[in-house]
């Protein structure tokens, strides 16, 4: 909405604490003596670290999986009788990933007839088969492991909306109930898109593999497109009662630290990372005590996260320092000046609007170009902001956007033209979906036709 400018209007972050990628550390206390609470507190926080770490391994030993899944699921159920008698061990990654191959190889023993006249995913040659994989487990490489199932859920055969739910169901380790919820749509439903997207990995042989040097600076730039897409839903979710959608910010975070952490001095994935930590450290002050929508120029800075911005711009001198700029770099620097200005007053609208002018070269979208005629709006006045709007009007892109619609409305409101605004407002409220927006809207429209009202 007008007034909000961000990097874009859908398209902010989160931190979670520890990646997804980070290994559980011993954990004494929630050992036998723990008590069954402590054990499922220690067994909840592996499966947040290391579900993704466990499964990688076995669906490199099962080639399949939904095998691999079940194995999986069943190492962790284990743990939870087990723990409470044994203790948590000193490294419950390797605890979990031990357990879930040895119940891979039974399987797979039981089932070798029958399992070989199944479609498989295809594993590069040089890692080991099944019988090797028996004794060297420990030695396996878990970061090339947790890399081959980022890419193969990302792979550019299934369609983008497969690839976001893959990816929250096998790397982020959500229900399929939760990524139904994610999706708004009937747990069924996502059961079958899952199912799927599965035999279609296996059917088109993709192969399970970290890709090529050749091949790699467009993969990454896929799996860049998938984790800021999950973190867009959850950063401004399009319906729901809702202005956040923490689970899916934080499982957006945990992808992009561990892509940070497994693909190091890449700078497509520093410019991401730093993009969701800028933006998301405004999480807590965007939405007031009684629920409702704060816009930037009103939040309390002080309630913003100090650390995740300096964390951010770190990140974002880094990448911006490793050759030309890729568009999450630009997008994050954006934001930097956000973050970095101690008052709405003292923004830099200068330089956001020549930063959106590098963005829209990098990326061409009708989005960009509208938060760019939002920031010439805010650097030059409402009147000089609906000009740069006009454009947009006829674009079929934007046909559904709220946001436009929102951006215009606000520009007339700040210039007094009631009656244009009023309809603008009318049109913004028709084209959002989301409570908490449209209570906003609401708002603002009840506050412009009172001055209509009142001459």
């Amino acid at each position: 909405m007008a007034g909000t400018a961000g990097p874009l209007p859908a398209g902010e972050g989160a931190d979670p604490g520890a990646g997804a990628g980070a290994s559980a550390g011993a954990d004494p206390g929630a050992g036998a003596g723990g008590g069954a609470g402590a054990v499922a507190e220690a067994v909840a926080r592996a499966h947040r670290r290391d579900w993704a770490a466990v499964l990688a391994s076995t669906v490199r030993l099962t080639r399949d999986l939904d095998l691999a899944e079940e194995c999986a699921q069943d190492a962790y159920a284990r743990a939870l009788r087990t723990w409470p008698r044994t203790g948590v061990p000193d490294r419950p990654a390797a605890w979990l990933t031990t357990v879930a191959g040895n119940r891979a190889r039974d399987l797979l023993r039981r089932e070798s007839a029958w399992r070989r006249a199944m479609p498989l995913l295809v594993v590069d040659d040089t890692l080991p088969g099944p019988e090797e994989t028996a004794t060297a487990d420990e030695a396996a490489p878990i970061g090339d492991d947790r890399l081959r199932l980022v890419f193969t859920c990302c792979h550019p055969a299934l369609s983008p909306q497969a690839q976001v739910a893959l990816t929250l169901r096998l790397v982020c380790g959500l229900s399929t109930a939760e990524v139904a919820h994610a999706f708004l749509v009937q747990e069924t439903t996502m059961a079958a898109r899952i199912t799927r997207a599965k035999k279609k990995i296996a059917a088109a042989s993709i192969p399970y593999r970290v890709p090529s040097s050749e091949e790699l600076p467009q993969r990454i730039d896929a799996v860049c497109e998938v984790v800021h897409l999950l973190f867009t839903t959850g950063h401004a979710p399009p319906v729901g009662d809702r202005l956040v959608r923490a689970d899916l910010v934080d499982c957006a975070i945990r992808l992009a630290r561990m892509l940070h952490g497994l693909l190091p001095a890449t700078p497509e994935v520093d410019g991401l990372l730093a993009l969701l930590l800028l933006v998301d450290a405004r999480r807590d002050a965007r939405v007031s005590a009684s629920g409702e929508l704060v816009l930037l120029a009103e939040q309390d800075r002080t309630r913003w996260d100090g650390d995740r911005i300096a964390e951010g711009v770190a990140l974002l001198t880094r990448a911006l320092g490793a050759g030309p700029p890729s568009r999450y770099a630009v997008q994050a620097a954006i934001a930097a000046v956000h973050a970095e200005a101690p008052s709405w007053e003292s923004t830099d609208w200068g330089e956001i609007v020549a930063l959106y002018g590098v963005l829209r070269r990098l990326w061409p979208s009708p989005v960009v170009e509208l938060n760019r005629a939002v920031a010439v709006g805010l650097r030059d006045g409402p009147r000089a902001g609906l000009e740069a709007l006009a454009p947009l009007l006829d674009d079929p892109a934007l046909a559904t956007y709220g946001y436009l619609s929102a951006a215009r409305a606000d520009f007339l409101r700040r210039l007094g033209m009631w009656p244009q605004a009023v309809t603008a407002y009318e049109e913004a409220l028709t084209l959002t979906d989301n409570t908490v927006e449209r209570d906003f809207l609401v708002r603002r429209l009840d506050e412009v036709r009172g001055r209509l009202a009142g001459g």
